[in-house]
């Protein structure tokens, strides 16, 4: 049995379909599937990765966007350490409920960091969303960055993760200072 330096519960949400489901499975087993099903409530992946050394348990919450189910999410909201909202470039509402998943987040997780990403980077021909648009909508909501994916071809998924990773060990240790000064 492996132990990890750290383990980092992320939400993973989002509008459907936002590719959210393509976008972990990438992730955590390098594959993809064109068709896949609507994530209906919540799913659950794991993947341990290296980084800079230490060894990163991520346990991974992803939620369909049903509304009707919405009032679970709050729950899975507590400790949380980050969170990845998807939206596709392709899909011009995809991005309209942002505010709403943000406050539940906030008012359950605190301040913790949130990534907006959009999907679909692939269909960039079919684009109803421009690449400034997601760094805007990123800024005015105060989100900890904006990356645009593919989870067909794979481009960006790792960095995604990796750049969530930075920022909670990054987080992880500024606490464990404040803490030893006190």
């Amino acid at each position: 049995m492996s132990i990890s330096d750290y383990i980092f519960k992320l939400l993973l949400i989002g509008d459907a379909p936002g590719s959210k489901t393509a976008f972990v499975k990438r992730y955590c087993f390098e594959i993809f599937h064109p068709h896949e099903k609507l994530t209906i409530g919540v799913d659950f992946y794991s993947r341990t990765t290296m980084f800079k050394g230490k060894r990163v348990k991520l346990q991974i919450w992803e939620f369909g966007g049903d509304r009707k189910l919405r009032f679970l999410f709050s729950k899975y909201c507590i400790n949380a350490n980050g969170a990845f909202f998807l939206y596709d470039i392709t899909t011009q509402p995809s991005l309209d409920h942002l505010p709403e998943w943000i406050q539940i987040i906030r008012e359950n997780a605190g301040d913790i960091p949130i990534i907006l990403i959009g999907s679909k980077l692939d269909l960039y021909e079919h684009r109803a969303f421009a690449y400034e648009e997601g760094l805007l909508a990123a800024r005015k909501h105060n989100l900890a960055s904006f990356l645009e994916i593919s989870s067909k071809t794979g481009e960006n998924v790792n960095e995604a993760f990796e750049m969530m990773i930075k920022m909670l060990i990054e987080r992880d240790l500024q606490n464990t200072i404040k803490i030893s000064n006190i």
